[in-house]
Formats: structure tokens, sequence, C-alpha cells
């Protein structure tokens, strides 16, 4: 015989429901109760949801073996370590979170029990968790399988408002805006974010290279100079992405308007007379002024005229001449190199390439002009397009060559391997000269000598400058 008992409520001393049945639902503990099962009993029926417990009480920063039916927040700022995966059993659930978007500098190993698997791999094999703001959750299913990650989530995006400006030819690259200026405007700053990390700007400043000389008479034109190069990495660009020159501290975003000045090309010239000389202009954006190149030397006769001072200086006049100062005014990183000096010696009286941004400019030799110092270089993926459209610039993108220098009779001169710097000549009859530094690069502009007792000739115009301006602004 099976006895029953029917109630619909049951109460504690106090009158309140602890068990109450209502329409087939049935209700356990009034409100404020807390539910626990005695020491050593067991539940079924309760399966657990696919969640877990975060563990936001232990943050974890070295290496730990997991539980089952726990989420940890692992912070690799200090340095990669080890998640070691409990024993399985069907229905296992460890979830992991990647603290503070490290794991891209400093990877998590999840590595499982014994001999188990993780997503059916290799028995006792580890995975390796190295995105930036990586989540994943594994729930164990059986021994074929093991541990499989039923979540992964990538999401590394800080919360709060970013800058927001305008000016020049804006594009995007991933989470970043970048505004070019390749001629005189504005960038103008209408907010900011209450996230101080999220004001800073990279900044890449090139000024206009320095013209080249020309020829006259028994004179040898030398490279102009490249314009001042100056930028920042405050948003950590990886090498080889950004410049070994950048400085690592970049600008704060302000709510204001900032006129861009974009410096011109020193224009290339005939060797008038012994103060013949054209500089670059200077370009500038905010607190930050990139110098113009220095102007090619030259000489009509006594006395040479040496390079001149600039962001680079420009290189020694012939026959003898000496090349000028780089980094004019001084700032640190330095904005340029020296250029190189004249050969007083026959029979070519090579002159001196202009200086460049990355290396200083070549001497002449008795047979050949130096070469201009080579430039340096800004990430080219931050030309790309914003939301799929096409960049203005694909591929690796180099400023600030210096221009080379050229010889009293016969040969070409190479210009630098990189960074606008015009090509050095001879002047045979009918040479058209030079080639100019090339158009918002900052390249010094290329020599001319005579050949042959052919007098005249011009030297070639320094490139333009460039302001590119970088930030995040999701």
């Amino acid at each position: 015989m099976t006895s029953t008992i029917k109630v619909n409520n049951i109460q504690n001393q106090c009158g309140q429901n602890i068990i109450n049945e209502n329409s087939n639902t049935i209700t356990i503990g009034a409100s404020g109760d807390t539910i626990s099962l005695a020491s050593g009993a067991s539940q079924t029926g309760f399966g657990r949801t696919g969640t877990v417990d975060w563990q936001t009480g232990s943050i974890k920063t070295a290496t730990f073996t997991a539980v089952s039916g726990e989420g940890y927040f692992c912070n690799t700022t200090a340095g990669s370590f080890e998640v070691d995966l409990p024993a399985g059993s069907a229905g296992a659930i460890v979830s992991i979170q990647d603290y503070n978007n490290t794991f891209d500098s400093n990877a998590l190993t999840v590595d499982p029990n014994g001999s188990e698997k993780i997503n059916g791999g290799l028995a006792g094999e580890t995975i390796t968790l190295n995105t930036e703001g990586q989540g994943v959750t594994f729930v164990y299913i059986d021994s074929t399988v093991g541990w499989r990650s039923v979540q992964d989530n990538q999401f590394a995006k800080a919360g709060g408002s970013f800058i927001v400006a305008t000016g020049g030819t804006v594009t995007c690259s991933g989470d970043f805006k970048i505004h070019t200026f390749t001629g005189p405007g504005t960038f103008t700053v209408s907010g900011i974010s209450s996230i101080a990390a999220n004001n800073q700007m990279d900044y890449l400043v090139v000024a206009g290279g320095g013209g080249g000389s020309g020829v006259f008479g028994n004179s040898h034109g030398a490279g102009g100079g490249a314009g001042g190069f100056r930028s920042s990495n405050d948003t950590c660009m990886s090498a080889p992405l950004t410049s070994p020159l950048a400085n690592s501290t970049g600008l704060t975003a302000t709510v204001a308007s900032f006129p861009i000045t974009v410096g011109a090309g020193g224009t290339g010239v005939p060797v008038s007379g012994p103060s013949t000389r054209n500089p670059g202009s200077n370009s500038v954006f905010s607190t930050i002024t990139s110098a113009g190149g220095g102007g090619g030397g030259s000489a009509q006769s006594a006395p040479v005229r040496p390079g001149e001072a600039g962001g680079s200086g420009g290189g020694g006049g012939g026959p003898g001449g000496t090349g000028g100062a780089g980094n004019t005014p001084p700032v640190s990183p330095a904005q340029g190199t020296n250029g190189g000096n004249s050969c007083h010696s026959s029979p070519g009286y090579g002159t001196g390439g202009g200086g460049g941004a990355g290396g200083v400019g070549n001497n002449g030799s008795n047979t050949s002009g130096g070469v201009g110092g080579v430039g340096s270089f800004m990430v080219s993926a931050g030309f790309a397009g914003c939301h799929g459209t096409a960049g203005p610039v694909t591929g690796a993108r180099y400023f600030s060559g210096g221009g080379s220098g050229s010889t009293y009779q016969g040969g070409t001169v190479s210009g630098p391997p990189a960074g606008g710097g015009g090509e050095g000549k001879t002047t045979p009859v009918g040479d058209t000269g030079p080639v100019q530094g090339t158009a918002n690069t900052g390249g010094g502009g290329g020599s001319v000598s005579e050949s042959s007792g052919t007098s005249g000739g011009s030297g070639g115009t320094g490139g333009s400058g460039i302001v590119i301006i970088r930030y995040k602004f999701q």
C-alpha cells in the first residue's frame, strides 16, 4: 500500500512559504533564502547550462590548474604562462579570457590533462592563445575529441569615446584613422575621449628637400639635403611597420584647429655665384616642426661653397667643398644627417651627396659623385582605404632621401636606395638635367656637373614634404 501526503504549501515558523506549488510550478525557498545541499549530497536534474562561475577575485598571473565549472581571467602582462586543464569528464567546462589584451605580446598555453586531446588533436598536445583580447570556453565531450572549444572571441576594443577630427585626405587602417596632407590645410579636432589613452596621436612630419646645384665653368654642383623627418610611434606599431627613428611619445589631442604647413622643395639652381644654394621649406603640425633640407653646395670659382645645413645637410660642392650639417636645428631623435664632402682630385672631382633621414650623404670620389643618404619609412598599412575603399598609397613608403652628387666628366650617379632623392648627372649637350626630388617625400634634388667643357645646367628641385596624423577612432 502506498502512502500519499498532499499539501499546497510548506511554511517555516515565521509563516513564510519555503515550498510553494502553484499551477504545477514548485518554488523552493522564500525571497532572500540560500538553498544549499548538505555535505556529501549530490544533485541531478539541475545540470549546468553551458556557463561557468567566473573567478573575478583571483586574477591568474602564473601557471595554474583549472577546475571544471570555473572561468578565469589570465593576465600575461609580466610574461607567458600555462593553464592546465582538469581531468576530463563528459560535460566538464572551463573558460579562459585575456584579462587586459596582452595575449598578443605574451601568449597563454592551454595544456590538457595527460594524454587527453583538445579539439580532436594529438594526445596531450597543447594549444596557444596569442590573439589580443581572446577568450575561449572548453567543454569535455569524450576521448575521441576531448576538450572542444565551443566559444571563441577576440574582442579587444576598449570602452569609451574617441577622437573626432577632420582635415586632409582621411583613410583607415583597422581601428585607426589617418589624415594625410600633401599641401597646406587645417586639422580640426572637434571631440576627444574621456580616456587619456584614446587621445594620443601619432604624426609623420616631413619637410621639403633642398635643391641640388648646377654647374658653371669649372665648378661642380652637389646634391640637396633631405627635408627633416620627424615621426612618432605612441600607438605601438611593431617593426618593420614603423621607422626606427620614431619618437615613442606622440601628441595629445585637444579640441582645437591646427594649421598644417607642408614645405615646398628648394628650387634647383644653376651656379650663378658663390652663394647660390636653395634650401627646402619647413613643414609644421602643432608643436612639431621639421626643417627644410639644406641646399647643395657649389662654386662659380673660389671660394668653393660647402653644403648648406638643414633637416639634412646638402652635399659639398666641387672641387673640395664640405657637406652641410644635418639635424639643424637639433631635435631628438635626430631629424636628419650630414651631407657628404666633395673630392678635390682628378679626373672626376665627384661632389657630395645630400644627407638623408636614415643615413649620411656619401662623399664624392675621383671617379664618381656621392650617392645621397638613404631615407626612412612609415607604415604602408596606414594608407589603406576606409571601410574597404581604396587607399592612396600601397606598399612600402620611404621619405627624406638625399640628392646625389655628380662628376666632372662622364658617368651617371644613381639616386639613393629609397627616399625620393634626385639622381646626379653630368651635362653633355642635350642632357635634360638631373632627376628631381620626388613630390611629397622630402627628397633632396640631384646635382649637375659639366662634361667635356660644357658649362651651364640647373640642379634638381627638392621634393615637397608631407604631414600624416594617425589616431584610434574605435
